[in-house]
């Protein structure tokens, strides 16, 4: 009888459970440094006179954050594909994937092409955000962090909800998309 990936009766292997470990609290620091350093900056921009325009930005911006890169990026796409990829080194992991964790759980390797080239040009997009963003003044820096924070602070929600799920259910079918 041949197991999939996702089949709770796969046994795991202590490396794979490292592996899925260090995969999920890797991928969980990275999100919590980030969430930690915009917040600063978001909350910076509170100490300045804002005007209708800036409450109106921040509102806007942080409702499109929240749906677009929370729900919609996250919750709908990536937060079930990293969950699935952590269930999969629990009894799949190699010596590099156990010491590459985060970035297998990530989709850097180890996937189909076409997730590798999403994963680097999704990465490369978000450095360009990040180094134009530290370009704009507050409180505008700090309007637009705000909804990176919601955004990201919804990915983490997800992403341990999908990860709870992943590990702790019989009906996780998610394809880890592993090549």
């Amino acid at each position: 009888m041949q197991q999939t990936a996702s089949s709770l009766s796969t046994p795991t292997t202590f490396i794979g459970v490292l592996a899925s470990c260090w995969g999920m609290a890797g991928f969980f620091l990275l999100l919590l440094i980030a969430i930690n350093k915009l917040s600063a900056i978001a909350l910076e921009a509170f100490s300045q006179n804002l005007n209708a325009w800036h409450w109106t930005a921040l509102l806007i911006n942080c409702v499109f954050m929240a749906y677009s890169e929370g729900y919609k990026g996250f919750q709908k796409s990536y937060s079930p594909r990293l969950a699935a990829r952590a269930r999969h080194l629990s009894s799949h992991a190699n010596l590099l994937q156990l010491i590459l964790a985060p970035l297998f759980c990530m989709g850097f390797f180890s996937a189909p092409k076409r997730r590798i080239i999403s994963s680097i040009l999704l990465t490369i997009m978000i450095i360009v955000f990040v180094l134009t963003f530290k370009l704009l003044p507050q409180p505008w820096r700090g309007i637009l962090d705000a909804g990176v924070v919601v955004g990201l602070s919804w990915g983490l929600l997800a992403t341990a909800l999908f990860c709870i799920q992943a590990f702790f259910s019989s009906s996780f079918d998610i394809d880890p998309e592993v090549a």
